[in-house]
């Protein structure tokens, strides 16, 4: 069994991981309610990006929760990849299809980008925070070993 040594985050990068979250979930907010196209291909647009978000966090927490070995069902590990994969693709076909200038579809898909790059190091700050505690008060998370060298 794997011995995980957790060493808790400092507040500086704590406080960098929310705000680089917050700053793309603006980031893509504002470009999409300033596309200039169709309220219709906003919308999908909106839809797209709040499907990788969760998309991210699902995935994230799946792979997180089965880096041990394998605790979800294949079903669900499947699940989770193919929503991901789903997220991207129905996401970057939207994207393709506007009739947009190109510089606009450059932005959306550097702030798409940075919003699941953001994602995944919230969910990943947000993990590391919660089986430190669980550490700190004497219940090592499942599948972890306690280090008692502190």
């Amino acid at each position: 069994m794997p011995k995980y040594v957790m060493q808790r985050d400092t507040g500086s990068w704590r406080m960098q991981v929310w705000i680089s979250f917050a700053l793309a979930v603006l980031a893509c907010t504002y470009g999409v309610l300033r596309l200039p196209s169709q309220e219709l291909d906003r919308a999908f647009l909106a839809l797209g990006l709040f499907f990788c978000l969760f998309a991210s966090f699902a995935l994230a927490k799946t792979i997180r929760d089965n880096r041990d070995g394998q605790i979800d069902t294949g079903s669900w590990i499947m699940t989770a990849w193919a929503g991901f994969g789903g997220a991207f693709g129905l996401t970057a076909w939207g994207l393709w299809r506007m009739a947009i200038d190109d510089w606009q579809k450059s932005y959306m898909v550097v702030c798409w980008l940075f919003l699941v790059s953001a994602t995944f190091t919230v969910a990943k700050t947000v993990r590391d925070k919660h089986e430190a505690d669980l550490i700190d008060q004497g219940l090592a998370p499942a599948g972890m070993e306690q280090d008692t060298q502190r």
